[in-house]
């Protein structure tokens, strides 16, 4: 009732404001909003704002989504020691900073203690709906879409935004060979109690895998981290100062291109470090702007006291060891797979929509070109932060939903992502990895382009 109170009350509003409009929201369907994390509720808020009727179902008890540690819809990711890698002053939405007493890099306590502040600040948890899980989405023939819940309700909406996240359904790696002891992946890692006395072999050498390791070496009999490729070591301090500030100086306010500033920061992090290779970290043989960074404050100090190990990728499991592809065969009792995770719907069927074989068919990264009304929020793996480019994302899709910008045709947006594709494949190591790649700067100023100009480009 609450729901339909507030979307009469918006409509009302608008047809005083101006009465030519007053079919352009009562006729209408409301929109909506699957999960109520960092996108879902900022995506609330942007139609709020726009006078969009919209309801927001989520699966758990409260707001938060993978910040909420332990969260009982069972999809948090988040180890007891997170952290996030983006400093605090970079980290918020625009209209809502993140207050001084927070330190530079917020734990997922805090995340989420800011997350509940935003959501109450703007009204908007009073137009969630918890402990709806969502089942099935379908596109009706008229259009419009019917979203069926595990209670079996079922409701019709206009549009749909996905806000689920992408960071909960793990990707695992395969390897030769049988291992007889225990595999299990960074996604269910909490704490580093029940590895303590334990040879660990974690695999990956992103933030998450890194964090793992950094964790647990010390209680750990042995910590071994495994790569392919390696991967460039950034602190998280570069003389005092948050490495992403420096980004933000040469891009923002010197206006560098995103390979200069990138290339710029990784020297001087080297005039901090040193050379990685020293420490048993491989340098990398691409160039720091053509793959992520990971950032870790102690993983090169505590290589250098030995507690972490690097070691090539994984050649065959040999029973109670793993054999490298440098010759090496170690003891390891646990492997924790940090690798990665798979952009996953389960509510919706795969020829609705999917994301598969390194290729994602998104508009602007977000509109479903043959699928009308499907928007996908937050499904980017941006150079920067990603709270904020997801609020101009929401924004952008509220100036759409309220008819304020227009789309282009289905023609004209597969063009784009075409362009887009191609361009990810020219820049970045293993594209495929790169699937929802993008780049803060540009895409930030295309949203905004578009919402100026009230009609989104081809």
């Amino acid at each position: 009732m609450s729901n339909f109170i507030y979307s009469l009350d918006k409509a009302m509003k608008e047809i005083m404001k101006n009465p030519s409009n007053s079919s352009s929201h009562l006729d209408q369907l409301p929109v909506c909003i699957i999960g109520a994390g960092s996108s879902g509720v900022t995506a609330a808020k942007s139609l709020k704002e726009k006078g969009v009727a919209f309801e927001c179902f989520e699966i758990g008890s409260n707001i938060g989504g993978m910040w909420r540690y332990e969260n009982d819809n069972g999809l948090s990711s988040a180890y007891r020691s997170l952290h996030i890698d983006t400093s605090r002053n970079n980290l918020g939405y625009s209209d809502y900073p993140i207050p001084d007493h927070y330190p530079d890099f917020l734990s997922h306590f805090e995340v989420l203690d800011y997350l509940e502040e935003y959501a109450e600040h703007f009204g908007v948890r009073p137009h969630i709906r918890f402990n709806s899980r969502v089942d099935k989405v379908e596109q009706e023939s008229d259009g419009n879409w019917r979203v069926t819940l595990a209670s079996g309700e079922s409701k019709r909406f206009r549009a749909v935004i996905v806000a689920n996240g992408h960071l909960w359904d793990p990707r695992w790696a395969d390897f030769k060979g049988d291992f007889e002891g225990e595999q299990t992946h960074s996604h269910h890692y909490r704490t580093a109690d029940p590895f303590k006395g334990k040879n660990v072999l974690v695999v990956g050498i992103g933030n998450s895998a890194v964090d793992v390791a950094v964790d647990l070496c010390k209680s750990a009999a042995s910590t071994l981290l495994s790569t392919r490729r390696s991967a460039w070591i950034m602190p998280k301090y570069i003389m005092g100062i948050p490495t992403d500030r420096w980004s933000t100086l040469f891009s923002r306010r010197l206006r560098l291109p995103t390979r200069v500033s990138r290339t710029l920061v990784r020297w001087l992090a080297f005039m901090v470090t040193g050379d990685q290779a020293r420490f048993g970290v491989p340098r990398p043989k691409h160039a720091v702007w053509r793959e992520h960074a990971t950032l870790s404050q102690e993983l090169l100090p505590f290589c250098g006291h030995g507690w972490i190990r690097v070691k090539p990728n994984i050649k065959v499991l040999d029973g109670t060891h793993v054999i490298f592809e440098d010759g090496s065969r170690e003891p390891v009792d646990v492997i924790i797979h940090a690798t990665g995770y798979r952009a996953s719907f389960p509510f919706l069927d795969r020829t609705v929509f999917e994301v598969a074989d390194g290729q994602v068919e998104l508009y602007r990264r977000m509109v479903a070109p043959s699928r009308p009304g499907l928007y996908m929020l937050g499904l980017v793996q941006p150079i920067g932060p990603t709270i904020p480019l997801v609020e101009i994302q929401a924004r952008w899709l509220a100036s759409v939903l309220a008819g304020d910008t227009v789309l282009p045709g289905e023609r004209e947006m597969k063009n784009e992502i075409r362009a887009h594709q191609a361009e990810i494949s020219r820049r970045y190591v293993g594209s495929a990895r790169y699937t929802l790649e993008v780049d803060y700067r540009s895409y930030a100023k295309q949203l905004f382009g578009d919402i100026a100009n009230g009609r989104a480009a081809a």
